[in-house]
């Protein structure tokens, strides 16, 4: 299990546009580095990552080979209803994380 972090605020009004931020620990190793011996490190990246807000997909992306470890994102989302936030990261190996974070919506 990687250690995330997900950062949004706990309640929010109606209508508000909040930014919510994420950071997961994992090494992206590509698949095109050498160790001392000079074979080459198998590949383990986060390949995909999805966030759900009241059951709906509001983000989802593919990442690749390039991206940093340790990825980090941060989007912008309007609250509309009291629910749960799904951070889903799935990537090679049949790495998979799944957090829950609930948002409170005030009018």
């Amino acid at each position: 299990m990687a250690i995330t972090r997900i950062t949004l605020p706990a309640s929010a009004r109606r209508g508000e546009t909040i930014e919510v931020q994420w950071l997961i620990a994992h090494p992206m190793e590509t698949g095109h580095r050498s160790d001392d011996q000079g074979r080459l490190l198998p590949r383990d990246i986060i390949t995909r990552f999805e966030c759900r807000y009241l059951e709906q997909i509001v983000l989802a992306m593919d990442l690749f080979p390039a991206i940093a470890a340790n990825p980090y994102c941060a989007f912008t989302l309007m609250a509309e209803r009291s629910g749960e936030l799904v951070f889903i990261w799935a990537g090679d190996h049949g790495f998979e994380q799944r957090e829950v974070r609930t948002l409170v919506v005030t009018e």
